[in-house]
This record gives C-alpha cells, structure tokens and sequence, in this order.
C-alpha cells in the first residue's frame, strides 16, 4: 500500500506508472499494490484510466486514513513546513500486520529500490 499526494502530478504520475510496470513482477512476488490519495474519485478513475494503472485506487479526502497510518503530516516543502501528504509505503501481511513502513520515500526510484530490496 503506497500514500501519495496528488494523482495526475508529475512525480506521483511516475511512481504510479513504476507500479503498473512492475505489476506482474510483484504479484508473482505475492504482493499486491493499493494508492491512496487525498484525491476525489473522479479524479482517480481519470488519473488510473489515462495512465492504464492496473491496481486500484482509493480515496480519502478528510485525510483520516492517511494520518491513521502516519503519512499525512509535517514535512518540509522547498524549505518550508506545510501540512501533507508524506509519501510513504507499507508492506502488510495477510494478516494485518504491518511488515516495513517507509516514509519520505522519493516518487522517482522508489518501485525500482523496493523490488532490490524485497528481491522481486
């Protein structure tokens, strides 16, 4: 499951299309991949079927699910504090429980270093 700040956007467009690429690789791994965005749901049936994304995309525009999970916060944007989304990844396990957590992850990059580091 992966946090991201806005669909249609340069840098989440990229990690976007870096899961859809490697889609196959990491559900023959057993992972499966969720986006979730503070996005309306218009606009993520827009952004999944301009880029042909191929794993779904959930919604949460009050913001609750991504603060439950950490990855809406304080960051630091060209050297200022701001309120937001935190890019962030979690592998869960079929149990619910929370295997890596990774926060302030790049969006260009990051698919290609988890797959190294999951060996997938």
């Amino acid at each position: 499951m992966y946090f991201y700040p806005a669909a249609s956007t340069p840098g989440c467009t990229k990690q976007a299309c870096d899961f859809r690429d490697s889609l196959a690789e990491l559900n023959d791994a057993g992972l499966d991949v969720i986006g979730i965005s503070p996005d309306k749901p218009a606009k993520l049936v827009k952004f999944r079927d301009t880029e042909s994304l191929n794993f779904p995309l959930l919604s949460d525009p009050d913001r609750a699910t991504l603060a439950a999970w950490g990855a809406f916060g304080e960051k630091t944007m060209y050297g200022k504090k701001v309120q937001g989304v935190i890019r962030s990844t979690f592998l869960v396990d079929e149990n619910g429980k929370i295997e890596v957590a990774q926060y302030n992850v790049r969006a260009t990059g990051h698919v290609a270093k988890l797959r190294r580091d999951l060996s997938v």
